[in-house]
Protein backbone atom coordinates (compact mmCIF):
# COMPACT_ATOMS: atom_id res chain seq x y z
CA UNK A 1 0.00 0.00 0.00
CA UNK A 2 1.13 3.42 -0.99
CA UNK A 3 -1.44 6.76 -0.28
CA UNK A 4 -0.78 10.59 0.00
CA UNK A 5 -3.63 12.30 1.79
CA UNK A 6 -3.52 15.90 2.57
CA UNK A 7 -2.81 16.35 7.23
CA UNK A 8 -5.81 17.88 7.35
CA UNK A 9 -8.31 15.91 5.81
CA UNK A 10 -6.34 13.00 7.24
CA UNK A 11 -6.72 14.69 10.65
CA UNK A 12 -10.42 15.17 10.47
CA UNK A 13 -11.26 11.93 9.62
CA UNK A 14 -9.06 10.15 12.11
CA UNK A 15 -10.55 12.48 14.69
CA UNK A 16 -13.88 11.06 13.37
CA UNK A 17 -12.43 7.41 13.92
CA UNK A 18 -10.05 6.96 16.38
CA UNK A 19 -12.97 7.78 19.25
CA UNK A 20 -14.25 4.78 19.40
CA UNK A 21 -11.08 2.99 20.02
CA UNK A 22 -10.80 2.03 23.73
CA UNK A 23 -7.45 2.91 25.32
CA UNK A 24 -7.01 -0.61 27.04
CA UNK A 25 -7.91 -3.61 24.88
CA UNK A 26 -7.25 -7.02 25.89
CA UNK A 27 -7.70 -7.67 21.73
CA UNK A 28 -4.65 -6.07 20.43
CA UNK A 29 -6.09 -5.48 16.63
CA UNK A 30 -8.72 -3.60 18.45
CA UNK A 31 -6.36 -0.93 19.43
CA UNK A 32 -5.42 -0.26 16.06
CA UNK A 33 -7.53 1.47 13.03
CA UNK A 34 -7.35 -0.21 9.45
CA UNK A 35 -6.30 2.07 6.82
CA UNK A 36 -7.70 0.67 3.27
CA UNK A 37 -6.14 2.21 -0.25
CA UNK A 38 -8.28 1.75 -3.47
CA UNK A 39 -9.50 4.11 -6.36
CA UNK A 40 -9.41 7.25 -5.42
CA UNK A 41 -9.97 7.26 -1.78
CA UNK A 42 -8.23 6.04 1.66
CA UNK A 43 -10.82 3.75 3.83
CA UNK A 44 -10.59 4.04 7.70
CA UNK A 45 -12.46 2.31 9.85
CA UNK A 46 -12.49 1.47 13.71
CA UNK A 47 -14.21 -0.96 16.62
CA UNK A 48 -14.95 -2.05 19.70
CA UNK A 49 -17.09 -4.73 18.50
CA UNK A 50 -20.23 -2.70 19.66
CA UNK A 51 -19.64 0.45 17.69
CA UNK A 52 -17.88 0.79 14.15
CA UNK A 53 -16.97 3.92 12.72
CA UNK A 54 -15.87 3.71 8.91
CA UNK A 55 -15.09 6.87 6.86
CA UNK A 56 -13.62 7.97 3.37
CA UNK A 57 -11.27 10.65 1.83
CA UNK A 58 -9.63 11.76 -1.10
CA UNK A 59 -6.83 10.05 -1.43
CA UNK A 60 -3.79 9.73 -4.06
CA UNK A 61 -3.03 5.77 -4.51
CA UNK A 62 -0.08 4.93 -5.65
CA UNK A 63 -0.41 1.42 -4.66
CA UNK A 64 -3.64 -0.12 -3.06
CA UNK A 65 -3.72 -2.04 -0.05
CA UNK A 66 -4.52 -2.08 3.51
CA UNK A 67 -3.15 -2.82 6.98
CA UNK A 68 -3.90 -1.72 10.45
CA UNK A 69 -2.15 0.66 13.15
CA UNK A 70 -2.49 1.95 16.59
CA UNK A 71 -5.61 3.83 16.13
CA UNK A 72 -4.34 6.70 18.75
CA UNK A 73 -1.01 6.78 18.17
CA UNK A 74 -1.45 7.63 14.41
CA UNK A 75 -3.91 10.41 14.99
CA UNK A 76 -1.57 11.90 17.66
CA UNK A 77 1.82 11.27 14.77
CA UNK A 78 -1.21 13.54 12.55
CA UNK A 79 -2.31 15.88 14.80
CA UNK A 80 1.11 16.74 15.47
CA UNK A 81 2.44 17.62 11.78
CA UNK A 82 2.88 20.80 10.48
CA UNK A 83 -0.56 22.52 8.52
CA UNK A 84 -0.80 22.15 4.93
CA UNK A 85 1.39 18.89 4.62
CA UNK A 86 1.14 16.19 2.67
CA UNK A 87 1.28 13.07 4.15
CA UNK A 88 2.85 9.45 2.46
CA UNK A 89 1.13 6.36 4.22
CA UNK A 90 3.57 3.58 2.67
CA UNK A 91 3.81 -0.11 4.01
CA UNK A 92 7.41 -1.32 3.94
CA UNK A 93 8.49 -4.48 2.61
CA UNK A 94 7.45 -7.57 4.50
CA UNK A 95 8.52 -6.47 8.22
CA UNK A 96 5.01 -5.48 8.96
CA UNK A 97 5.73 -2.29 9.13
CA UNK A 98 4.00 1.63 8.13
CA UNK A 99 6.17 4.44 7.04
CA UNK A 100 4.63 8.05 7.54
CA UNK A 101 6.06 10.32 6.19
CA UNK A 102 5.38 14.24 5.68
CA UNK A 103 7.72 16.45 5.11
CA UNK A 104 10.94 15.86 7.30
CA UNK A 105 9.40 13.77 9.54
CA UNK A 106 9.93 9.88 9.38
CA UNK A 107 7.47 7.17 11.31
CA UNK A 108 7.79 3.63 11.14
CA UNK A 109 4.94 1.92 13.26
CA UNK A 110 4.39 -1.61 13.76
CA UNK A 111 1.34 -3.23 12.05
CA UNK A 112 -1.53 -5.72 12.53
CA UNK A 113 -2.36 -7.96 9.38
CA UNK A 114 -5.76 -6.48 7.81
CA UNK A 115 -7.22 -10.06 7.99
CA UNK A 116 -7.33 -10.15 10.99
CA UNK A 117 -9.73 -7.08 11.91
CA UNK A 118 -13.18 -7.97 12.66
CA UNK A 119 -16.48 -6.80 11.01
CA UNK A 120 -19.93 -5.98 12.79
CA UNK A 121 -21.08 -4.03 10.24
CA UNK A 122 -22.56 -7.03 8.31
CA UNK A 123 -27.17 -7.94 8.26
CA UNK A 124 -30.27 -6.80 7.15
CA UNK A 125 -31.97 -3.91 8.56
CA UNK A 126 -35.48 -3.56 8.57
CA UNK A 127 -36.03 -0.05 8.22
CA UNK A 128 -34.89 2.94 7.08
CA UNK A 129 -35.57 6.90 6.79
CA UNK A 130 -33.23 10.17 6.70
CA UNK A 131 -33.29 13.28 9.02
CA UNK A 132 -31.77 16.95 9.26
CA UNK A 133 -28.84 16.49 11.34
CA UNK A 134 -30.32 19.28 13.41
CA UNK A 135 -33.10 17.19 14.49
CA UNK A 136 -30.74 14.14 15.44
CA UNK A 137 -28.90 16.73 17.61
CA UNK A 138 -32.18 18.24 18.99
CA UNK A 139 -33.24 14.13 19.71
CA UNK A 140 -29.81 13.74 21.33
CA UNK A 141 -29.27 16.84 23.47
CA UNK A 142 -32.68 17.26 25.00
CA UNK A 143 -32.33 14.00 26.29
CA UNK A 144 -28.82 12.70 26.90
CA UNK A 145 -28.12 13.93 30.04
CA UNK A 146 -31.14 11.71 32.27
CA UNK A 147 -29.39 8.40 30.55
CA UNK A 148 -28.47 5.95 33.25
CA UNK A 149 -25.04 5.31 34.93
CA UNK A 150 -25.57 2.34 36.43
CA UNK A 151 -24.67 -0.54 34.62
CA UNK A 152 -26.67 -2.99 36.71
CA UNK A 153 -29.72 -1.67 35.03
CA UNK A 154 -28.59 -1.86 31.57
CA UNK A 155 -32.08 -1.02 29.70
CA UNK A 156 -32.05 2.65 31.45
CA UNK A 157 -27.85 2.86 29.43
CA UNK A 158 -29.52 4.99 26.36
CA UNK A 159 -32.04 6.41 24.57
CA UNK A 160 -35.19 4.66 24.06
CA UNK A 161 -36.02 5.74 19.89
CA UNK A 162 -39.43 4.58 18.76
CA UNK A 163 -42.63 5.98 17.14
CA UNK A 164 -45.78 6.57 18.12
CA UNK A 165 -49.12 7.81 17.24
CA UNK A 166 -50.53 10.86 19.22
CA UNK A 167 -53.76 12.98 17.72
CA UNK A 168 -53.64 11.14 14.62
CA UNK A 169 -50.26 11.93 13.80
CA UNK A 170 -47.38 9.79 13.94
CA UNK A 171 -44.15 11.05 15.92
CA UNK A 172 -40.54 9.94 16.62
CA UNK A 173 -39.78 10.00 20.10
CA UNK A 174 -36.68 9.97 22.40
CA UNK A 175 -36.45 9.25 26.01
CA UNK A 176 -34.11 8.84 28.57
CA UNK A 177 -34.27 7.82 32.37
CA UNK A 178 -31.98 7.14 35.06
CA UNK A 179 -34.91 6.43 37.79
CA UNK A 180 -34.47 10.30 38.81
CA UNK A 181 -35.24 12.37 36.24
CA UNK A 182 -36.62 11.97 32.72
CA UNK A 183 -36.68 13.68 29.50
CA UNK A 184 -38.69 13.32 26.50
CA UNK A 185 -38.69 15.09 23.08
CA UNK A 186 -40.62 14.18 19.81
CA UNK A 187 -41.20 15.25 16.47
CA UNK A 188 -43.03 14.60 13.60
CA UNK A 189 -42.08 11.01 12.19
CA UNK A 190 -39.48 10.80 8.78
CA UNK A 191 -41.18 8.96 6.02
CA UNK A 192 -40.12 5.50 6.07
CA UNK A 193 -40.02 5.04 9.96
CA UNK A 194 -43.50 4.00 10.59
CA UNK A 195 -43.47 1.14 12.12
CA UNK A 196 -39.95 0.95 13.09
CA UNK A 197 -39.17 -1.58 16.39
CA UNK A 198 -38.11 0.47 19.51
CA UNK A 199 -34.59 0.61 20.12
CA UNK A 200 -32.44 1.29 22.97
CA UNK A 201 -29.31 3.26 21.52
CA UNK A 202 -26.18 3.10 23.70
CA UNK A 203 -24.67 5.58 25.67
CA UNK A 204 -21.41 5.04 23.83
CA UNK A 205 -22.93 5.43 20.65
CA UNK A 206 -24.93 8.81 21.43
CA UNK A 207 -22.03 10.61 22.39
CA UNK A 208 -20.59 9.88 18.55
CA UNK A 209 -23.58 10.35 17.04
CA UNK A 210 -23.50 13.98 18.70
CA UNK A 211 -20.21 14.66 17.91
CA UNK A 212 -20.81 13.43 14.14
CA UNK A 213 -24.20 15.65 13.97
CA UNK A 214 -22.43 18.93 13.76
CA UNK A 215 -23.02 19.86 10.04
CA UNK A 216 -26.87 20.71 10.88
CA UNK A 217 -27.63 21.07 7.11
CA UNK A 218 -26.26 17.35 6.16
CA UNK A 219 -29.13 14.83 5.34
CA UNK A 220 -28.76 11.88 8.01
CA UNK A 221 -29.76 8.38 7.23
CA UNK A 222 -30.68 6.02 9.01
CA UNK A 223 -31.36 2.26 9.05
CA UNK A 224 -31.59 0.29 12.22
CA UNK A 225 -33.13 -3.58 12.72
CA UNK A 226 -33.84 -5.19 16.21
CA UNK A 227 -30.36 -5.80 16.60
CA UNK A 228 -28.26 -3.02 15.05
CA UNK A 229 -28.41 0.59 14.05
CA UNK A 230 -26.77 2.90 11.29
CA UNK A 231 -26.16 6.66 10.67
CA UNK A 232 -24.78 7.80 7.59
CA UNK A 233 -23.22 11.18 7.42
CA UNK A 234 -22.07 11.95 3.97
CA UNK A 235 -18.59 9.67 4.01
CA UNK A 236 -19.12 8.61 7.32
CA UNK A 237 -20.56 5.48 8.82
CA UNK A 238 -21.05 4.57 11.99
CA UNK A 239 -22.81 0.70 13.13
CA UNK A 240 -23.97 -0.29 16.46
CA UNK A 241 -25.13 -2.99 18.29
CA UNK A 242 -28.05 -1.93 20.38
CA UNK A 243 -28.90 -2.29 24.09
CA UNK A 244 -31.16 -5.92 24.08
CA UNK A 245 -33.36 -5.28 26.56
CA UNK A 246 -37.04 -4.14 27.57
CA UNK A 247 -37.43 -0.34 28.01
CA UNK A 248 -39.81 0.28 31.08
CA UNK A 249 -43.18 2.02 30.28
CA UNK A 250 -42.27 5.48 31.21
CA UNK A 251 -45.95 6.33 30.18
CA UNK A 252 -46.78 5.56 33.51
CA UNK A 253 -44.25 7.96 35.56
CA UNK A 254 -45.38 10.86 33.48
CA UNK A 255 -47.47 12.39 36.03
CA UNK A 256 -51.08 13.64 34.43
CA UNK A 257 -52.88 15.70 37.23
CA UNK A 258 -50.38 18.29 38.38
CA UNK A 259 -52.79 21.01 39.13
CA UNK A 260 -50.07 23.34 40.40
CA UNK A 261 -48.69 25.20 37.58
CA UNK A 262 -45.52 27.27 38.32
CA UNK A 263 -44.00 29.51 35.78
CA UNK A 264 -40.28 31.85 36.30
CA UNK A 265 -37.87 33.56 34.50
CA UNK A 266 -35.67 30.44 33.80
CA UNK A 267 -32.45 32.06 33.57
CA UNK A 268 -33.56 34.07 36.84
CA UNK A 269 -34.40 30.19 38.22
CA UNK A 270 -31.42 28.45 37.19
CA UNK A 271 -29.11 31.27 38.65
CA UNK A 272 -30.64 31.02 41.70
CA UNK A 273 -30.68 27.30 42.07
CA UNK A 274 -26.65 27.68 41.57
CA UNK A 275 -26.37 30.36 43.90
CA UNK A 276 -28.38 28.41 46.65
CA UNK A 277 -26.67 25.11 45.72
CA UNK A 278 -23.21 26.51 46.53
CA UNK A 279 -23.31 25.77 50.45
CA UNK A 280 -25.50 22.33 49.68
CA UNK A 281 -23.98 19.07 50.51
CA UNK A 282 -21.78 17.01 47.60
CA UNK A 283 -23.95 14.09 48.51
CA UNK A 284 -27.52 15.44 49.12
CA UNK A 285 -27.40 18.68 47.08
CA UNK A 286 -31.02 19.08 47.91
CA UNK A 287 -32.30 22.51 47.49
CA UNK A 288 -35.73 23.62 48.77
CA UNK A 289 -38.90 25.01 46.64
CA UNK A 290 -41.31 26.83 48.74
CA UNK A 291 -43.92 28.48 46.32
CA UNK A 292 -47.33 30.76 47.41
CA UNK A 293 -48.68 34.00 46.96
CA UNK A 294 -46.49 34.55 43.46
CA UNK A 295 -43.19 34.32 45.71
CA UNK A 296 -41.17 31.32 45.16
CA UNK A 297 -38.02 31.03 47.91
CA UNK A 298 -35.71 28.83 47.41
CA UNK A 299 -33.43 27.81 50.41
CA UNK A 300 -30.77 25.13 51.43
CA UNK A 301 -29.47 24.21 54.95
CA UNK A 302 -26.47 22.35 54.97
CA UNK A 303 -25.48 21.24 59.02
CA UNK A 304 -22.04 21.27 58.10
CA UNK A 305 -21.50 24.69 56.35
CA UNK A 306 -24.39 26.99 56.45
CA UNK A 307 -27.52 27.77 54.97
CA UNK A 308 -28.96 29.70 52.01
CA UNK A 309 -32.24 31.67 50.96
CA UNK A 310 -32.71 33.68 47.67
CA UNK A 311 -36.55 34.61 46.57
CA UNK A 312 -37.63 35.11 43.01
CA UNK A 313 -40.92 36.86 42.16
CA UNK A 314 -42.87 33.89 39.84
CA UNK A 315 -46.84 33.67 38.55
CA UNK A 316 -48.18 30.86 41.03
CA UNK A 317 -51.38 31.09 42.34
CA UNK A 318 -52.42 27.61 43.66
CA UNK A 319 -52.27 26.38 47.19
CA UNK A 320 -48.59 27.04 48.96
CA UNK A 321 -45.83 24.34 48.42
CA UNK A 322 -43.08 23.31 49.92
CA UNK A 323 -40.92 20.13 47.61
CA UNK A 324 -37.08 19.36 47.20
CA UNK A 325 -34.92 18.62 44.34
CA UNK A 326 -31.60 17.55 43.41
CA UNK A 327 -30.46 20.95 42.56
CA UNK A 328 -28.09 19.61 39.66
CA UNK A 329 -30.46 17.68 38.42
CA UNK A 330 -32.54 20.67 38.16
CA UNK A 331 -30.04 23.15 36.55
CA UNK A 332 -29.81 19.92 34.08
CA UNK A 333 -33.24 20.46 33.04
CA UNK A 334 -33.25 24.19 32.78
CA UNK A 335 -30.52 24.22 30.65
CA UNK A 336 -32.37 21.98 28.46
CA UNK A 337 -34.85 24.76 28.09
CA UNK A 338 -34.95 27.47 25.23
CA UNK A 339 -37.39 29.53 25.76
CA UNK A 340 -37.22 32.44 28.54
CA UNK A 341 -39.53 30.83 30.85
CA UNK A 342 -40.03 27.22 32.40
CA UNK A 343 -43.08 26.00 34.07
CA UNK A 344 -43.19 23.44 36.60
CA UNK A 345 -46.61 21.34 37.36
CA UNK A 346 -46.64 20.29 40.87
CA UNK A 347 -48.99 18.03 42.84
CA UNK A 348 -47.59 17.39 46.25
CA UNK A 349 -43.86 17.46 48.25
CA UNK A 350 -43.55 13.60 47.31
CA UNK A 351 -44.88 13.38 43.93
CA UNK A 352 -43.24 13.74 40.77
CA UNK A 353 -42.67 17.42 39.18
CA UNK A 354 -43.53 17.92 35.27
CA UNK A 355 -41.01 20.32 33.59
CA UNK A 356 -41.98 21.83 30.21
CA UNK A 357 -41.40 25.11 28.21
CA UNK A 358 -44.42 26.88 27.76
CA UNK A 359 -43.24 27.66 24.27
CA UNK A 360 -42.25 24.32 23.19
CA UNK A 361 -44.77 21.29 23.69
CA UNK A 362 -42.57 18.93 22.21
CA UNK A 363 -40.31 18.28 24.97
CA UNK A 364 -41.13 17.24 28.54
CA UNK A 365 -39.09 16.74 32.02
CA UNK A 366 -40.23 14.26 34.77
CA UNK A 367 -38.27 14.73 38.49
CA UNK A 368 -38.38 13.10 41.60
CA UNK A 369 -38.70 15.03 44.64
CA UNK A 370 -35.99 14.52 47.35
CA UNK A 371 -37.13 14.49 51.38
CA UNK A 372 -35.81 18.04 52.57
Amino acid sequence: MKVTVERAQLLKSLGHVHRVVERRNTIPVLSNVLMRAEGQQLRLKATDLDIEVVESLPAEVGQAGGTTVPAHMIYDIVRKLPDGSQVVIETVGDKGTLAVRAGRSRFTLQTIPESDFPDIAAGEMSHSFALPAKDLKRLIDKTQFAISTEETRYYLNGIYLHTVDKAGASLIRAVATDGHRLAQVEFEAPQGSAGMPGVIVPRKTVAEVQRLADDPDVAVSVELSTAKIRFRFGETVLTSKLIDGTFPDYARVIPLGNDKTLTVDKSEFSAAVDRVSTVSSERGRAVKLSAGDGKLTLSVTNPDSGSATEELEVSYEADAIDIGFNSRYLLDITSQVDGDTIELKLADPGSPTLIQDPTGPDALYVLMPMRV
